[in-house]
C-alpha cells in the first residue's frame, strides 16, 4: 500500500467526520437527494465527456494511487547491471535463461536475445511507453473532469433546493432547515472534488511519471547491454535517473 495516500484518506476522513459529529445534529448532513444530484450529475458528465470504457478504466487506474506496483529503480539498476555482466561474459543468448522480475525489462531483453537491431528495439519500447502514458492520461483527465464537475453540480443542487424552499414561504420555521439542506449539495461537491477526485488525478500523474522514469531507465540499460557497455560505466550512467539523495546513497554503497 502507498502509505501517503492511505494516511491522507484516513486522516481527512477522520477530521471531516469528527468535525461533523462534534457539532449539533450531525444527521442533518445526510441528504439522499443531494447525493443523487452531485454524484449522479458528476458521473453523467464524465460519461458525456468520455466513453464508458474510459470511465471504467479510470477507476481501475485509480487503484495505482493506493498500491505501489513499480519496482524500486535502484533494484532495477542492479538487475540490469547483473544482466550486463552475464551478457559480457557469456553472450546475449544466455540472458534468455536469467530470471527477470520486471516484466518490461524481460520483454526488452527478449528482443535482444531474438537478435533485433538496437534501433528497432528502441523504437518499439518507446512506442509502448508512449501508449502507456496516453492511457494513464485519459484516467487523469477523467478525474480532473469529475473534480471540475462536482462543485458545479453542488451549486446546481443548491439552486434547486433554494427554488423549492422559496416556492413555499408559508411556513417561516421551515426556511432555516430548507436552506441547510440546499447548501448540503455545495458541501458534497466541494468534498468530492477537493478530497477525492483532484488529489487522485494528481497522484496518478505522479505514478505515471515514476513508471515513465523506470521504463526509460530500462530502455537505456538494454541499449547499453546491446552496445557491450562496461557494467560499471552503465551503472553510473543509470544512476543519473535517481534523485540526488538516492544517487548519493548508491555511490556510498559502491
Amino acid at each position: 500500500m502507498d502509505l501517503a495516500t492511505l494516511i491522507g484518506v484516513v486522516l481527512g476522513s477522520v477530521l471531516l467526520v469528527g468535525a461533523i459529529l462534534l457539532g449539533d445534529a450531525p444527521g442533518i448532513f445526510v441528504n439522499p437527494p443531494s447525493v443523487l444530484i452531485v454524484v449522479g450529475g458528476t458521473l453523467a458528465t464524465a460519461l458525456i465527456r468520455f466513453s464508458i470504457a474510459d470511465v471504467v478504466n479510470s477507476f481501475k487506474i485509480a487503484m495505482n494511487a493506493f498500491t505501489v506496483r513499480l519496482n524500486n529503480p535502484q533494484e532495477v539498476i542492479a538487475e540490469i547491471v547483473s544482466l550486463a555482466h552475464v551478457a559480457r561474459k557469456n553472450g546475449l543468448i544466455v540472458l534468455e535463461q536469467q530470471p527477470i522480475t520486471d516484466k518490461f525489462l524481460k520483454k526488452s531483453i527478449m528482443y535482444c536475445v531474438d537478435g533485433h537491431e538496437s534501433e528497432f528495439i528502441e523504437e518499439v519500447l518507446q512506442k509502448e511507453v508512449e501508449l502507456t502514458l496516453a492511457r494513464h492520461q485519459v484516467g487523469q483527465q477523467v478525474f480532473n473532469g469529475m473534480g471540475a464537475s462536482a462543485p458545479a453540480f453542488g451549486m446546481i443542487g443548491t439552486l434547486v433546493g433554494l427554488v423549492q424552499m422559496l416556492s413555499n414561504m408559508s411556513d417561516p420555521a421551515a426556511i432555516g432547515p430548507g436552506m441547510a439542506v440546499a447548501l448540503l449539495t455545495t458541501l458534497y461537491g466541494a468534498v468530492l472534488a477537493n478530497f477525492l477526485f483532484i488529489p487522485l488525478a494528481d497522484k496518478l500523474v505522479l505514478r505515471s511519471q515514476e513508471e515513465e522514469r523506470n521504463r526509460q531507465l530500462i530502455i537505456e540499460g538494454v541499449l547499453g547491454i546491446l552496445k557491450g557497455l562496461n557494467p560499471r560505466v552503465m551503472e553510473e550512467f543509470l544512476e543519473t535517473f535517481l534523485p540526488p539523495k538516492d544517487r548519493k546513497n548508491a555511490m556510498e554503497k559502491r
